[in-house]
């Protein structure tokens, strides 16, 4: 059985030299096999960007949106720019490379590669992803932790990145930890002047009356392609959409309330630091019925 599929990148990005002349856009390698050299960047310093692309029935899902913001990433830590062509057809062999599941992801990484070097490094890994209806169906717990920037930190100081995929992904590991010691699956980041962001990989959504709402990407925070495929869901239904500047008692008294993320999907929010709050059932199945069903 072929459970994962690595796509290695010869020429990640047109603006820099490939890894080998002549040769083929991407190749297929042994994903157990060493390929990233130990002085890469990406490696000693997370210097680099990357991408999380659901696979659905085999079909990599919102993958025209999910490359736009790697690109958009790679802009903000002025990394060559990727080359989108390539990295189209690396994400789709390595999805096709993998025996079929109900559900698989690719991730994409772009690196800045070794310093000095001048060529990027950029993969592409396929595997099954995790099971999560329990998530879906039963809900998850969250608490709301200071991020430590104030809300308009994406305008006053734009060399911290934030909103830019980067792999410096130590903070959004460590609250997780932090979240499962106050006996909770994980996070709403606030901002220090008490603004709702995200969570820790995904984006908040809340419904309020007959119109679902989301932070605003102005507040720094990645703008998500499953909140965007939510929205036209929502405008099918009839429902309206809004990008607001929320508090944290705007999440207390929501309709209904998600973390909402590539592969998770739709995970409802059952409890908010430490109180229960209601789930919409109904609502979260169709949720996720649209996203498991997206095409291209």
């Amino acid at each position: 059985m072929t459970t994962t599929a690595l796509a290695l990148l010869n020429q990640p990005s047109a603006e820099a030299p490939p890894h080998r002349e002549g040769a083929a856009p991407w190749e297929l390698v042994d994903p157990d096999a060493p390929h990233v050299r130990i002085l890469d960047l990406g490696v000693t310093r997370g210097d680099g960007v990357f991408e999380t692309i659901s696979v659905g029935a085999g079909r990599p899902q919102a993958l025209v949106a999910h490359l736009k913001r790697l690109a958009r990433s790679a802009a903000s830590l002025e990394l060559p720019a990727p080359d989108l062509d390539a990295w189209e057809g690396a994400v789709r062999a390595a999805a096709d490379a993998i025996d079929p599941v109900p559900e698989a992801y690719v991730k994409t990484v772009l690196t800045r590669g070794v310093e000095g070097d001048g060529r990027p490094t950029g993969w592409a890994y396929a595997a099954p992803a995790d099971d999560f209806r329990a998530a879906r169906r039963d809900g998850i717990r969250v608490v709301m932790l200071d991020r430590g920037y104030r809300h308009d930190v994406a305008q006053t100081s734009p060399w911290l990145l934030q909103g830019a995929k980067s792999l410096s992904y130590a903070v959004n590991r460590a609250v997780i930890r932090e979240a499962k010691r106050r006996n909770a699956d994980d996070v709403v980041f606030v901002s220090s002047d008490g603004y709702l962001l995200e969570g820790s990989t995904s984006n908040l959504l809340l419904r309020v009356g007959d119109t679902l709402v989301t932070p605003g990407t102005h507040l720094g925070i990645l703008p998500g392609t499953t909140q965007g495929d939510l929205f036209a869901f929502a405008a099918q239904r009839g429902l309206g959409t809004d990008y607001a500047l929320l508090r944290p008692e705007d999440l207390h008294s929501a309709d209904a309330a998600w973390l909402v993320s590539s592969v998770r999907h739709a995970a409802p929010i059952r409890q908010v630091d430490g109180v229960d709050r209601p789930i919409d059932e109904e609502f979260t199945t169709a949720l996720n019925a649209y996203l498991v069903a997206r095409t291209e």
